[in-house]
């Protein structure tokens, strides 16, 4: 673990996107799949409140990963974060439109004004 900040920016989202859409048509497609069979199918037939469960787990060990493992830690349980969010979303009936439409309203603007703006 380093604990400079100094690391290269973020890079480019493009090839996580690509990713991500992947990986959001297959958590469609495992919709009223058997849950014995998958893990997704498992977690979508719990709905929002095991979703949730889960999603909270994985923030949780993103966190102490970020905190004080390696940068291979963080990137897994970064990894387990966008699932297990993406499946919750999937859970809810959120799109990942709405999503983006809510980052793109946000753009330009300073995030401690935007949060003063909703009363957080």
């Amino acid at each position: 673990m380093t604990s400079d900040t100094t690391h290269d920016p973020l890079g480019s989202a493009a090839f996580l996107g690509e990713i991500l859409a992947d990986l959001a048509k297959t958590i469609d497609a495992r919709v009223g799949d058997d849950p014995a069979s998958s893990w997704t199918a498992k977690l979508l037939a719990g709905g929002p409140a095991l979703t949730a469960k889960k999603l909270g787990e994985e923030g949780v060990e993103a966190a102490l990963a970020v905190a004080s493992q390696s940068d291979d830690e963080v990137a897994k349980e970064a990894a387990d974060v966008l699932y297990h969010l993406l499946v919750a979303l999937r859970s809810r009936g959120v799109t990942l439109g709405q999503v983006a439409k809510v980052l793109e309203a946000r753009q330009g603007k300073s995030g401690i004004a935007e949060k003063a703006s909703r009363g957080a």
